[in-house]
């Protein structure tokens, strides 16, 4: 047969460049950009977004498509992948367990365990400033996972396994659920990109085998906002670091931790700002809060009670900032059932049914964070200068009286 005249040959007539069925080349797979790369045969090079490079053997085990790991591209060379590929396909065709011959001769198996503790350790420990969630992320799998699938290798955890897992608790424990099935997802992505296991997390997909949840969201108890007034007034007659940091905290709708852990040094009360540092926000971003001449009232009266000390809010105890329970106090004192964080909902409903303040300037005196990644992308303003003017606003309200109808003197 003649050789197609766009084929290259040497001088016996051999076609030149790759074999049809081996399309990749040793300089491929050192620049090959992110994505799955085929040299034929089934054999693939996959590329992650951070570079990592990986071989991959795609067969058909007893009927079913598996994706087999042949290791890491840059201990494993090409011409080792091809072989090994080559030999488990021989494995898989005559009947055999490709993955079990694969793994003769290796240490032994990491178990689901064993992969947790390595997510926990290396991941989690290091990354989270909230020392609570660092212990009940392990403890929650201790718990819901390592009696079902604890002692199983990491690499055989399949969907009936998360099943077993959630099901006991997915209506029982609905948060609970929801976070077990997060860090299971977790731990298994993180064991399938340190080789330990291949295919799709099995924890994808899994609600279609569980029963609907109908748990609802449990929303703070809030004041509402046409009973802020009254309740301003009765505040007003309450002494003490406690009641003044309620009054700071409802007049710049933060949450209570922000106004806890306030320091004077990031007061201007010159500008008449307030710069939170990212590290003490929720959404870790820097936020500036408008500050209206009823909270700057509140900081005068603070400043000479506060003492040498750094905070702006500090407790008896030198050094230490007054807690949550003390701000929850306050409002036990004058008898009203709603929490602290609830005057953030106050504030959300005034904003919503009083002003026509546009939405994205209610959400960022809220801090939310924006859902959207095109608008985030697009917004160059944290819309300070409509801030101040709609916290002037609701500092005048919250002062204010009531007229017969509840709407407030604007």
């Amino acid at each position: 047969m003649p050789v197609s005249a766009d084929v290259r040959t040497d001088t016996t007539g051999k076609p030149k460049g790759p074999h049809p069925q081996r399309r990749l080349t040793a300089a491929h797979v050192r620049r090959a950009g992110p994505g799955r790369h085929s040299d034929g045969n089934g054999l693939y090079l996959e590329v992650d977004p951070s570079g990592a490079r990986r071989w991959t053997l795609r067969t058909v085990v007893h009927g079913r498509r598996r994706d087999i790991g042949l290791g890491s591209a840059s201990i494993v060379s090409l011409a080792d992948a091809r072989t090994a590929a080559q030999h488990l396909r021989a494995v898989a065709r005559s009947g055999g367990n490709p993955i079990t011959e694969r793994d003769k001769g290796r240490a032994p198996a990491v178990t689901f365990a064993d992969a947790a503790c390595s997510v926990h350790a290396e991941h989690i420990v290091p990354n989270s400033r909230n020392g609570k969630h660092v212990q009940q992320w392990l403890a929650t799998l201790e718990r819901y996972a390592f009696p079902t699938i604890g002692d199983l290798p990491v690499a055989s955890v399949e969907q009936a396994d998360v099943l077993r897992v959630l099901a006991p608790i997915w209506t029982e424990c609905p948060e609970t659920a929801r976070r077990v099935r997060q860090r299971l997802r977790t731990v298994l992505d993180w064991a399938r990109t340190a080789g330990y296991r291949e295919g799709v997390n099995p924890v994808e997909g899994v609600e279609k085998g569980l029963a609907k949840q109908r748990d609802k969201t449990e929303h703070h108890a809030a004041l509402p906002y046409n009973s802020l007034p009254d309740f301003w007034t009765k505040l007003g007659a309450v002494n003490g670091m406690g009641a003044l940091a309620l009054s700071f905290t409802i007049l710049t709708a933060a949450r209570s931790g922000e106004v806890r852990g306030a320091g004077w040094d990031e007061i201007d009360l010159d500008a008449r700002v307030w710069t939170v540092p990212a590290d003490r926000m929720k959404a870790r971003t820097e936020h500036r809060v408008p500050l209206s001449e009823a909270a700057v009232a509140v900081l005068e009266i603070v400043r000479p009670l506060a003492g040498n000390g750094g905070l702006v809010f500090p407790s008896r105890v030198p050094g230490r900032a007054l807690s949550d329970a003390t701000l929850a106090a306050v409002m036990k004192r004058l008898g009203v059932a709603v929490t602290v964080h609830g005057f953030r909902s106050t504030f959300r409903d005034w904003a919503e049914e009083v002003t026509d303040y546009p939405h994205e300037v209610k959400e960022a005196a809220l801090a939310h964070t924006v859902a959207s990644k095109t608008e985030r992308a697009y917004r160059r303003t944290d819309l300070f200068e409509p801030r101040r003017e709609m916290m002037g606003a609701w500092a005048k309200f919250a002062l204010s009286g009531r007229d017969a109808s509840g709407s407030a003197h604007l």
